[in-house]
């Protein structure tokens, strides 16, 4: 989670508080415990220094008193340590360090063997005393290593200094400091600095709090302009009066000037903008608008299929990045890369995505006197355009056939009128004919009539045809025209499953033509799984592209032989025995005559024809219901 700006600013000063606070503390106890600890050895050390003199006195009495061999060491010796043991000054001495001194615990003389000679406490007189750690060591310390010596676990030390006689030590004085009065000593004084850390601390937050509002205020100001400048509002006003003659007033006339130029740009960039979507939003082609530095700011909503990507992972991406070199790079991918790097236009190349469909790609530099703005690349689907290609090719196809045929079936047409009236005639004149004749006369009476009917099929076929456009909805065609073919599917055991959309789906057409269209692709699918039982004819309807409405038919045949595809939309072309070849081609001249297209896609597993019919009002993609139905 993101902290506030104040927040920060008020948690800044108070670490930095802190960090002062805690260092002069620190220094504080640094120098008041090494002033104790000074204190402390010198204290130990000026007893020890009494002692000795006084030892060193008591042992020059003794010699003085007594009589002793001084060639003999060992005489010597045992009078040197008799003198000491038995002095009572000494003892007295030894008495009055402990008792008006607060740190030292004990004072005593022990030979070089540790066996007290004399002690501060009577009944330990001849005991073993056991040498403790030097105070020395603490003295010498660094601040941790006082810090340690003073607050660990050991709370006892020595302080030592040795009796010579003839350069060699015949005793030791021993003063004992307790690390516990030393202690006892300093708490009150880090009592009173813990308590003024945490009184420093508690004032920095309140100051800093204090401090980040008053920093603060002119930025809240100022971003209170900007919301009022977000959703065009008045700048001026009682809030925004602001004087002139400090930062803040500066600032604040400036934001009031930015923001009215933003609001003028923001209107003529809202209007282009809305412009440009519309026209983006009918674009079949894939448009993308690149900078100087190759990256995306214009990105339509066709390219997502050609890329495989969301928009919003393509507007702002480099070049490098949305056209990346790696395993799963495609040709594409290489070929606009390269351009780039090349600074290479091509136009037209037909080119595989990572999905493996074929695109016909196009890139064009946009430069103005001879600097570099930007790049376009416009991306096409191969396989639209070769549909479109196709259908164009048909329709003019179509178109030449129906004027030839219009042509030829006038000029067939009177021959063949003539033919039936002297045909008439003739039939009328010879009354005895032998009944092989007549029978032949009946043949070909009748070829006659087939073939005016053929030529009349194709004048009506070609002949222009008045529309009857009225509004009606998909769904409903869909349950009229299987109602119509429930008796075919029945009769071979087939189901019907409808899937309609929960849309209305409304379109203006001709409701019969495209009714027929529909009930002619519907009896095909029902012929094509004759020779299945319980096969299920699927019918199907949805959007697309949010204005166009689809009707999808689909078997469970055979589907159709790859080298018919191309004729099935041909007049009179028929693989059945009985069949015309009038339904798919009428089928194909009604989307045609709509504005529709017709398409199919077959397998062996079965075939899929699809209907589409632009709609009358623009519908929303919406999830498709289920509704089945039993034939």
């Amino acid at each position: 989670m993101r902290m506030r700006l104040r927040t920060k600013l008020v948690l800044a000063i108070t670490a930095l508080m802190f960090v002062v606070v805690v260092s002069l503390s620190m220094i504080f106890i640094s120098v008041l415990l090494q002033h104790r600890v000074e204190e402390v050895y010198h204290t130990g050390d000026l007893a020890t220094y009494e002692i000795f003199t006084a030892a060193r006195y008591s042992m020059e009495q003794g010699f003085a008193s007594g009589k002793v061999n001084l060639q003999d060491p060992e005489a010597v010796h045992r009078k040197a340590l008799d003198s000491i043991s038995n002095d009572p000054t000494l003892k007295n001495l030894l008495n009055a360090i402990v008792v008006y001194s607060n740190v030292v615990s004990a004072a005593y003389i022990v030979d070089n063997d540790n066996v007290v000679l004399m002690h501060s406490l009577s009944d330990r007189h001849g005991e073993v005393e056991e040498p403790r750690l030097n105070f020395l060591h603490v003295y010498q310390a660094s601040f941790l290593g006082k810090w340690r010596g003073v607050f660990g676990k050991t709370h006892e030390y020595t302080l030592n200094r040795a009796i010579l006689l003839n350069d060699k030590t015949v005793a030791s004085v021993r003063v004992n400091v307790n690390t516990v009065l030393i202690l006892h000593e300093l708490g009150p004084q880090l009592q009173r600095a813990l308590a003024f850390s945490l009184f420093s601390l508690l004032v920095s937050i309140m100051l800093a709090a204090a401090l980040s509002n008053l920093a603060l205020r002119p930025l809240e100001l100022i971003g209170e302009q900007l919301d009022r400048m977000t959703f065009a509002e008045a700048v001026a006003g009682p809030k925004s009066a602001a004087r002139l003659d400090d930062e803040y007033g500066v600032v604040s006339s400036k934001v009031d000037r930015i923001g009215r130029q933003m609001r003028d740009v923001q209107e003529v960039f809202t209007a282009l903008k809305d412009n440009l979507d519309q026209i983006m939003a009918n674009l079949q082609d894939g448009i993308m608008l690149f900078t100087r530095e190759a990256k995306a700011v214009l990105v339509s909503a066709s390219v997502e299929p050609f890329l495989g990507r969301q928009r919003r992972d393509l507007l702002g991406y480099s070049i490098a990045e949305i056209f990346r070199n790696g395993r799963n790079s495609s040709p594409l991918d290489t070929l606009v890369r390269n351009a780039f790097y090349d600074h290479h236009a091509f136009q037209g190349l037909e080119v595989k995505n990572r999905a493996g469909k074929l695109v016909i790609a196009s890139l064009d530099f946009i430069e103005e006197n001879g600097e570099g703005l930007g790049a376009l690349l416009t991306l096409r689907d191969a396989e639209s355009a070769q549909k479109i290609e196709d259908e164009l090719e048909l329709s003019r196809r179509l178109s030449a056939i129906g004027r030839l045929t219009s042509g030829v079936a006038h000029e067939v047409k009177n021959p063949i009128n003539a033919i039936v009236v002297h045909l008439e005639v003739l039939r009328q004149k010879l009354q005895h004919l032998p009944p092989e004749t007549r029978r032949h006369m009946d043949v070909i009476t009748n070829e006659i009539h087939r073939l005016d009917r053929v030529v009349q099929t194709l004048v009506d076929f070609y002949r222009p045809v008045e529309l009857k456009r009225a509004a009606f909805g998909l769904n409903r065609l869909v349950e009229d025209v299987v109602m119509l073919a429930r008796l075919e599917a029945a009769s071979h055991g087939h189901r019907v499953e409808v899937r309609l959309s929960p849309l209305p789906l409304t379109v203006r057409a001709d409701y019969d033509m495209v009714k027929q269209a529909l009930l002619n692709i519907v009896i095909n699918g029902l012929q094509a799984m004759q020779e299945l039982p319980s096969a299920t004819l699927t019918i199907t309807t949805a959007t697309a592209h949010d204005k166009v409405g689809v009707i999808r038919v689909r078997d469970e045949g055979t589907g159709i032989p790859p080298e018919i595809q191309d004729k099935v939309f041909n007049l009179y072309f028929t693989t059945k025995d009985s069949g015309s070849g009038i339904g798919l081609a009428m089928t194909y001249r009604v989307l045609q005559l709509h504005s529709g297209s017709l398409s199919f896609k077959t397998s062996d597993r079965g075939t899929e024809f699809c209907m589409e019919l632009p709609l009358a009002e623009t519908a929303a993609p919406s999830r498709e219901s289920t509704r089945q139905e039993t034939a």
